[in-house]
């Protein structure tokens, strides 16, 4: 079957999905293209999903999602269903996408994600106003990891990044996408405005894999604190970015500054705290006192540990 370039997919498109649902040997559903490049719904890191209404069950994974020439578009990969059954929603990995995966599975034996070391966040309508920049769309850069692609390519926390390679984003998850699927080694461009001036950056596509991450705090100030991301099943997974305190040895220098079990550290040092790996890179390379903003319950404190 001849790959089709799924960048030219449009939403209105008619296709097709194979695949075995429930067991019952091959089937075919059509229906068309309901949106393109969707994000954000936690199924993977990396999300760039073809919708399509042709029906999808339990079975199609893997399956094809040709267009009416035959040609290859995508792969099926999940349903968005309250049921487990199709309502709909089916999602497809474009078949670009899996193109550029299975390249680097047959030259490496691995995938390897590009990566420059920069965390984001959506540019929504209230932060575009107030970075100045209307109806704009894009990503802003919350921070920035030392000696990273990005640190050296002089990229800063409140960049807005509106492009990425000439390919305009609208969002994080875009951001996340683009930079990923850049080969180690080359080059990448992001069209970025900064203080209301728009400019051009270039930086150099590292691996993923040569982040170290410490494994635990070694700070001395936070002897004794264990600490870990915001799991799925606490009350905060999703409505605030931070690092979740698992445990606080009584009598440690935490303790006696008033930190707690079951705090949530949202900002270190006037830094923004969007995950354990960040927070790790920043305490363990920390000499000062610490100035931490937490979150007990319904309220949120100040800390200094000295």
């Amino acid at each position: 079957m001849k790959p089709a370039n799924s960048d030219k997919l449009r939403v209105g498109d008619f296709v097709v999905a194979i695949g075995n649902p429930f067991g019952l040997g091959q089937t075919v559903t059509s229906g068309i293209v309901s949106a393109l490049s969707r994000s954000g719904l936690g199924i993977e890191d990396y999300e760039d999903f073809i919708q399509t209404d042709a029906s999808i069950n339990p079975g199609n994974s893997g399956g094809a999602l040709v267009n009416l020439r035959g040609e290859l578009v995508g792969i099926n990969t999940a349903i968005i269903s309250q049921n487990g059954g199709n309502v709909g929603i089916g999602l497809a990995i474009p078949i670009n996408l899996a193109m550029q995966i299975t390249n680097q599975l047959l030259d490496k034996g691995k995938v390897d994600r590009g990566y420059i070391g920069i965390k984001t966040q959506d540019l929504t309508p209230e932060l575009a106003v107030a970075f100045g920049l209307g109806n704009q769309q894009g990503a802003a850069i919350v921070s920035v990891l030392q000696d990273s692609p990005a640190f050296k390519a002089g990229i800063k926390p409140g960049d807005i990044v509106t492009a990425v390679n000439n390919k305009n984003v609208r969002n994080a998850q875009d951001v996340l996408n683009q930079i990923g699927l850049v080969q180690v080694g080359e080059k990448i461009n992001l069209n970025i405005v900064r203080d209301g001036k728009k400019i051009s950056v270039v930086a150099e596509i590292g691996s993923s894999q040569d982040v170290s991450t410490p494994e635990r705090v070694i700070n001395t100030r936070l002897e004794g604190v264990t600490v870990g991301d915001i799991k799925e099943n606490h009350a905060y997974y999703g409505r605030i970015n931070g690092v979740l305190v698992m445990n606080v040895l009584r009598g440690s220098i935490a303790w006696n500054s008033g930190m707690r079990s079951g705090d949530i550290i949202t900002s270190l040092n006037h830094e923004t705290i969007m995950n354990l790996a960040q927070f790790l890179q920043i305490v363990n390379n920390n000499n000062e006192p610490l100035l931490l903003r937490i979150v007990r319950g319904n309220t949120a404190a100040f800390l200094v540990i000295k």
